[in-house]
C-alpha cells in the first residue's frame, strides 16, 4: 500500500485529498504545515508528498527543500496561484508537478497514480544503457547525466524528459506525446508545464542545450 503524506493548513483540502486518495487505496497521513511535514518525513517514510506551498511556520517550497536534503519523495504542489515564477521555482527544488487551487480530486489522483508508476517503475531500468553525444553523456540505468565528465544534478522530471528525448532522438515529438508519456496522464492544462521544464533543463545542459531543438507549432526534438 502506497503511503501519501497530505500537508495544508487548511483542513477541509486535507480531507478531500485523504478522501478520494483512500478511496483509490493510498494510505494518508496529513501534516498542518511545512514544519511539522519536515518533522514527519524525519521520523517516517512515504512514497508521494502532496504539499501546499502558502502555509503558516514553514512555507511549502522552505519544507520541500528540507525534505530534498534527505529524500527523493516525489511531491506534487498545490498552490491557490499559478504564477510561472512558482512553477519555475518549484521545478527547480525538484518539485515533481504542480496543480492550481481550485482543482479536480479526479485529476490530482491521476496525477498521483501517474507519479507513482514513473517513480517505482523509472525510466531505462531494465537494461543498462549508456550514450554519449560530444561532452554530454546519459547513463540511463544509473540515472545520471555527465556533462564534459562533470556529473549534472537534476530535477527528476528533467531526468526523465530528458531520457524520453534522448531515446527518441532525431524524432519530431509533439507536446501532447511528450506530456503524455512523460508525465503519463492526459494533461488538463496548458503547455507552459512542458516549456517550462524544457527550458530548465536547457540550462542544467549548458553547452549543449542547443541539442534540444524547438519545432514550431509541433514541439521538440533531440538532435546531436
Amino acid at each position: 500500500m502506497y503511503r501519501i503524506l497530505v500537508v495544508d493548513d487548511e483542513e477541509r483540502i486535507r480531507q478531500i485529498i485523504r478522501k478520494y486518495a483512500e478511496f483509490e487505496g493510498y494510505q494518508v497521513e496529513e501534516a498542518s504545515n511545512g514544519m511539522q511535514a519536515v518533522h514527519i518525513c524525519r521520523q517516517e517514510n512515504f512514497d508521494l508528498i502532496i504539499m501546499d506551498i502558502m502555509m503558516p511556520e514553514l512555507d511549502g517550497f522552505s519544507a520541500c527543500k528540507e525534505i530534498r536534503k534527505t529524500t527523493s519523495t516525489p511531491v506534487i504542489m498545490l498552490s491557490a496561484r499559478g504564477e510561472e515564477y512558482d512553477r519555475i521555482h518549484g521545478f527547480e527544488l525538484g518539485v515533481d508537478d504542480y496543480v492550481v487551487k481550485p482543482f479536480s480530486p479526479k485529476e490530482l489522483m491521476m496525477r498521483v497514480g501517474a507519479i507513482l508508476k514513473r517513480a517505482k517503475g523509472g525510466i531505462g531500468d531494465s537494461q543498462r544503457e549508456m550514450v554519449s553525444f560530444g561532452g554530454l553523456t546519459v547513463d540511463f540505468t544509473g540515472r545520471i547525466v555527465y556533462i564534459d565528465g562533470k556529473r549534472v544534478d537534476m530535477t527528476p522530471k528533467e531526468y526523465e524528459l530528458l531520457f524520453y528525448m534522448v531515446k527518441n532522438r532525431g524524432i519530431a515529438l509533439t507536446r501532447e506525446k511528450l506530456i503524455n508519456e512523460v508525465w503519463g496522464y492526459d494533461f488538463m492544462g496548458d503547455d507552459r508545464t512542458l516549456d517550462t521544464h524544457i527550458k530548465l533543463l536547457r540550462k542544467s545542459l549548458g553547452p549543449y542545450s542547443g541539442y534540444i531543438v524547438t519545432l514550431r507549432g509541433v514541439g521538440y526534438r533531440f538532435e546531436a
